[in-house]
């Protein structure tokens, strides 16, 4: 037998193929320390961006006092969420065609690249042009990492990989900001950059060691470069007329209807260029599937309704509950500590009702709990807001990981990178479009309290006015009303357009990995059975079919 590696996914393993000589307990175990390996790095190169904002928004004030540039240093995080936004599309199409591993490797290494600029920067438009090559390293990092995670698990162990995910995310929530304020008091801000270095260089290091993809059949692959400029352009003109909107310039300005007028413009081109294309960015499939278009949908659901605790409730804690900016912080970070537990059990549950009821429990729950944040009394206490997040968050795990999980498994190793960057990219759309809409809610609802132009951020630099206070309090609840009402979307979306059974590709037999590794065993596909036993068993077919019934390329073997 050669030394074969079959492609990251548990079906085929991540590890090399065994001697002749081998036994099969030994190259298991081997498997399962080198699949060990790349989970570690995964998890490592998914620390640097989720540490990448919560590190830096405690060192801002030290940021802009060495290089100045106050009136633009929220591009600091809007120049990085463009680039990994406008990214997600093209490295997930990257990944299909060229293997995650390339991708990956080239994510991390144009991440370091910009950690090491930031790191110099000279002044702030420097500092916020590295941003950017930052994020644009991070685009394929999270696409990637996520699309690896599907890889490398079969479908019944795939929480195991999510909710190792979901805590990277959740340590840097509150590790964070306290590591980023205590680099920038006791050391240099410069620090901040510097220190993703050793973690990325680690990451790199396991990943060239131990991933290993298999030599796939050679075809010219066209990449449709048109078709990444023009999702590159759109997004960012649209992205950032977003953003900018009602921050640097009004809603109904000249900057901001030129913006929006160009965006739609280049949308056109977009759509055109792509449905053109023998290779598109953005296949068409991703919307005429259901499975997928409802997990988009309400991916983008679940962003928007994500502004009005992440944007919202600091200030809300920090204005109204009167709470230092740390003991603000600890509200915030309750909700994701109940998030990745719940994710990793919500196997329990989808294994019984399956996974679009799974996630129709989790977010009508999330509903109520995002409905209930009216109930909480003026001033109130700190305590009744983190037991809001904390619930929130258990509810959230029980939404968001049964789609990811699910709809990665409709989809062969082919499309997978395409799926997964689809559902990330609706939910950083969302995020963005959830930020400028309940930006203006807020807003408004200043307004018409306090009377006169007011913003959020002018009301909560002066909060010791009892009517400031209670305008906040009023705001902050209209946001949330906000966010129930596209906790309610996301259910209209699930309940509608969501098939009640995914249409989940199956393995032909239930081995162990390692086992399946060693015997090359290809996966098949057929309509997702009664809920009690979804994530098993399932009748063989000749050859894998999609969603929509076309006939799948079949995963690489191990030999």
């Amino acid at each position: 037998m050669g030394k074969g590696l079959g492609p990251v996914t548990a079906a085929d393993g991540i590890r090399e193929g065994a001697s002749g000589r081998s036994s099969g307990r030994d190259s298991g175990r081997t498997g399962t320390r080198r699949r060990g390996a790349v989970v570690a790095a995964l998890m490592l190169a998914m620390a640097l961006a989720a540490l990448d904002s919560t590190i830096i928004a405690t060192a801002v004030p030290q940021i802009v006092g060495d290089l100045g540039g106050f009136s633009v240093f929220s591009w600091l995080f809007s120049g990085y969420l463009l680039a990994v936004t406008v990214t997600l599309p093209v490295y997930g199409k990257l990944s299909d065609t060229f293997g995650r591993k390339p991708v990956l490797i080239a994510g991390i290494s144009l991440f370091l690249v910009g950690s090491l600029l930031c790191a110099g920067a000279w002044d702030m438009a420097a500092l916020i042009a590295f941003r950017i090559v930052q994020g644009l390293g991070g685009g394929a990092i999270q696409g990637t990492v996520q699309t690896l995670a599907a890889d490398l698990y079969p479908l019944e162990q795939r929480p195991r990989i999510q909710a190792k995910l979901s805590t990277v995310w959740a340590v840097s929530a509150v590790a964070g900001p306290g590591l980023g304020g205590v680099l920038a008091a006791y050391a240099d801000w410069r620090w901040i950059f510097l220190l993703n270095l050793p973690v990325g260089a680690v990451a790199l290091w396991l990943i060239a060691r131990h991933l290993h993809e298999p030599a796939r059949e050679r075809r010219s692959a066209r990449i449709d470069w048109a078709g990444a400029a023009a999702v590159f352009a759109c997004g960012g003109v649209l992205l950032t007329a977003v953003v900018q909107g009602g921050v640097a310039w009004p809603w109904l300005s000249a900057p901001s209807l030129a913006l929006f007028g160009t965006g739609a413009l280049l949308a056109v081109v977009t759509v055109f260029v792509e449905r053109r294309a023998a290779e598109p960015i953005i296949p068409g499939w991703v919307w005429r599937r259901r499975t997928i278009a409802a997990v988009n949908l309400a991916l983008g659901a679940l962003g928007l309704l994500m502004v009005a605790p992440t944007v919202f409730l600091p200030t809300y804690a920090q204005s109204v509950l009167g709470l230092d900016p740390v003991a603000a912080g600890f509200v915030l970070s309750v909700m994701t500590l109940s998030w990745p537990v719940s994710a990793a059990l919500s196997q329990h549950v989808y294994r019984r009702i399956g996974f679009r009821d799974t996630a129709v429990v989790g977010m009508a729950a999330a509903a109520l709990i995002l409905l209930s944040f009216q109930l909480v009394p003026y001033p109130g206490a700190a305590w009744q807001p983190a037991l809001i997040m904390l619930l929130l968050g258990a509810a959230l795990g029980l939404f968001q990981l049964p789609l990811i999980v699910g709809v990665q498994s409709t989809v062969g190793w082919a499309e997978r990178g395409t799926t997964t960057a689809s559902v990330l990219f609706c939910r950083q759309i969302g995020q963005t479009a959830g930020a400028a809409v309940f930006g203006a809610v807020a807003n408004g609802v200043l307004t018409s309290r306090l009377g006169g132009a007011t913003d959020l951020d002018s009301a909560a630099r002066n909060p010791g006015d009892a009517a400031v206070r209670r305008a906040i309090d009023a705001a902050v609840d209209s946001v949330y009303l906000g966010a129930a009402c596209a906790a309610g979307l996301a259910l209209v979306v699930l309940l509608t357009v969501a098939p009640r059974r995914f249409p989940v590709l199956r393995r032909e037999a239930e081995r162990e990995p390692e086992q399946e590794a060693q015997l090359g065993v290809e996966r098949e596909v057929e309509r997702e059975p009664e809920p009690e036993r979804e994530p098993r068993g399932g009748r063989p077919s000749e050859m894998p079919q999609s969603s929509h019934g076309n006939p799948q390329p079949q995963a690489p073997r191990a030999d």
